[in-house]
């Protein structure tokens, strides 16, 4: 059986000998490129170049040196399939198994000081390197990709453990390696992109932005009458808002994505988190939640998330998890919304939704559970990344702490409540009760920056509503006095992630108070 054999293309050369020693010794082949290819030599290991095993030399000052069926057909062949393998043996190239590749540092050569000449700055857009990231990661679980040199010893180890055997490291390892590769190149490219717009690109003109030529829709104007927008489509096919289609009305402004948006992420909880429910309605105010519900009437599931704040819900953005009946578009009457998104509607809801003019129905047939994405999120001088989806509770884990117990149904509620919660601005406090067939919101305290302070906003829209509901909060209380503000307006339950120090003062204080308290162990935050 041949030897496995590894890539190594790095500009940043961190780790590399530490790297390219423990697969030697491990029986690996090495083929290497460059400046990479010397380092690895002087430090003792044998290497094969890339020139040798394409059999064609580096030209154009190392433009094209690993952009070769050799390369390229070693790392994408799929071992399981016989006509791939015999195909990469009748054309006499072997398979990679390992590519660690991290690219030129377009990036610094952008930000230097002084500036770049537009020629300097394009040599360094790096074109083997994403081509090889891309090829090991698409085929994954055949290739181990590295992209940081913080990878490396734990994938050495894995191999060590296993004698040097590929097998060893695995598929959630090479999952997550592939996603970091992928999240590599995707901001290498936003960085290369960003950077030429900024010098190629002419000014746009103060009134507009020109989305048409780059694929997307100019809308009205931004949040504010002065800012230029636009709405693009992610690359591929169509889905989210991407792909819904709108009934009537004037066309989506940018605040009416943002609502939509969030209205989406809730309703798209609840399938996941409460998907025992027939119907779930969610109402969006400035991409807060003001009312959220679940019942068997889709009707009465209107009706409980209008209840949560009426007042705020004016001017609101509507989501329904399954398709709008007839019965729920006569509920709603005349309240004035801005847009409403469903699976689908009959037909008869559709028409009487339609009689108010400049209402947007809009229709997304995929509507579906909530997943976990990564996310991004723009901020003076790059982008943040997370992986973001429904609430990661696990419910087995989580547990009761106070001499009062919850029952099935207070659990129940408990993962609505978490549901709702995971898409309330921070400081968050949520209010939520049993309905005659299911649950719902009661009052909403949303970002604030004192957590007793959203207790306070989410007990005056709850009124009397309050009493004899539970309150859930996305962190810890620090102090007792959240677990008091909560008993004066008499709530009975508290569901918190727990992790403070003072835990115990507010266990105190609920047990004070005959109180159940229930601990989830994950935080909710988000900003």
């Amino acid at each position: 059986m041949a030897s496995p054999r590894a890539l190594i293309s790095v500009w940043d050369k961190e780790g590399i000998e530490a790297l390219g020693t423990a697969l030697s010794g491990l029986g690996w082949q090495i083929l290497s490129t460059g400046g990479t290819s010397q380092r690895l030599r002087e430090a003792g290991i044998d290497v094969i170049d890339v020139s040798e095993a394409t059999g064609h030399p580096e030209v154009f000052d190392g433009r094209v040196k690993t952009l070769h069926p050799a390369i390229h057909g070693g790392i994408l062949v799929r071992r399981d399939r016989e006509d791939d393998m015999e195909t990469l043996d009748e054309l006499g190239y072997g398979t990679i198994d390992l590519v660690c590749v991290n690219l030129y540092p377009f990036e610094d050569t952008a930000a230097r000081d002084p500036p770049a000449s537009n020629d300097e700055l394009i040599e360094m857009i790096d074109i083997g390197g994403p081509t090889m990231v891309r090829s090991a990661a698409k085929n994954h679980s055949d290739v181990i990709i590295l992209t940081d040199p913080g990878q490396y010893a734990a994938v050495t180890a894995s191999l060590a453990d296993s004698g040097g055997d590929p097998s060893g490291v695995d598929m959630e390892t090479r999952q997550a390696l592939a996603l970091s590769a992928y999240q590599s190149t995707s901001s290498y490219d936003a960085s290369v992109s960003n950077e030429l717009e900024r010098r190629f690109a002419p000014a746009p003109v103060p009134s507009e932005i020109h989305a048409s030529s780059r694929g997307g829709t100019s809308l009205r104007y931004g949040e504010n009458p002065h800012q230029p927008a636009s709405f693009y489509p992610s690359a591929g096919a169509p889905h989210g808002l991407g792909e819904a289609i709108q009934h009537g009305g004037k066309p989506l402004s940018y605040n009416n994505y943002l609502d939509l948006d969030g209205a989406l992420r809730l309703a798209s909880n609840l399938i996941h988190s409460c998907s025992d429910h027939s119907h779930g309605c969610v109402v969006i105010k400035h991409t807060n939640p003001c009312g959220a519900a679940i019942d068997e009437s889709q009707e009465m599931a209107w009706n409980n998330a209008l209840a949560s704040d009426p007042e705020s819900a004016f001017g609101c953005v509507i989501a329904f998890t399954k398709e709008v009946e007839a019965g729920t578009a006569r509920a709603i009457g005349g309240h004035f919304f801005e847009c409403m998104v469903a699976p689908s509607y009959e037909q008869e809801a559709l028409e009487i939704l339609s009689e108010k003019k400049n209402r947007r129905m809009l229709t997304l047939e995929s509507m579906s559970p909530r997943e976990d994405q990564v996310r991004l999120r723009q901020v003076e001088g790059g982008w943040l990344a997370q992986v973001q989806g429904p609430p990661a509770i696990d419910w087995d884990e989580a547990r009761c702490v106070t001499e009062r117990k919850m029952d099935p149904q207070d659990m129940a509620l408990a993962r609505f409540g978490s549901a709702i919660l995971s898409e309330v601005k921070s400081n968050a406090i949520l209010l939520v009760s049993k309905s005659d067939a299911g649950c719902c919101t009661v009052g909403v305290g949303p970002g604030q920056t004192s957590r007793v302070e959203a207790v306070r906003i989410a007990a005056r829209r709850a009124g009397g509503r309050a009493r004899g509901s539970m309150m859930v909060s996305d962190a810890f209380f620090p102090f007792r006095d959240g677990i008091d503000s909560a008993n004066a307006i008499g709530v009975s339950s508290i569901v918190q992630p727990g992790g403070s120090v003072r835990d115990q003062d507010s266990i105190d204080a609920a047990n004070e108070h005959g109180m159940s308290m229930l601990f989830t162990g994950t935080r909710l935050f988000l900003h």
